[in-house]
């Protein structure tokens, strides 16, 4: 079955206010085959330099923060920004940390005529595990795609 076919099958078994969702192997292989597709990271530049990168070609990554870092506040200039980076029939794949703020930035992306827009399940970390760290439950990461580290 298409990547993208089981996405929005995603989309319309969970009532998704975007195209749908994709896991993060699923996003890796969109990467790889899809000519549209770009994943949009929207974690804090902070994220990015302390936690990790996906290690992806540039033209395919795209690095736009959904809120700000210190303090956690919107990023007002957020559409701006994806504006300036992607096109609205790219196939966008939105990554955060546990996939909460990805969820948030497809549905506003998908609301400003972005057609394309899917949510990377799990993020690039994924949840906490029973000692409360990242990385070992789900995630970009523990599917052992390529990234790099702080």
């Amino acid at each position: 079955m298409d990547i993208i076919e089981t996405a929005r099958q995603r989309r319309d078994l969970q009532g998704l206010p975007y195209a749908g969702a994709v896991t993060p192997a699923e996003a890796y292989e969109l990467l790889q085959r899809h000519p549209a597709a770009k994943l949009v990271d929207v974690r804090t530049n902070a994220e990015r330099d302390w936690v990790g990168r996906v290690a992806i070609p540039a033209d395919r990554h795209v690095a736009v923060e959904w809120s700000v870092y210190p303090g956690g506040t919107p990023n007002p200039r957020f559409l701006e920004e994806l504006a300036g980076a992607a096109g609205k029939d790219d196939v966008l794949l939105f990554l955060c940390r546990s996939g909460v703020r990805s969820r948030h930035a497809a549905k506003a992306a998908t609301e400003q005529g972005y057609a394309n827009c899917f949510d990377i399940l799990e993020g690039f970390e994924g949840d906490k595990d029973a000692q409360g760290h990242r990385k070992t439950i789900g995630g970009w990461c523990k599917a052992n795609l390529p990234w790099v580290g702080a």
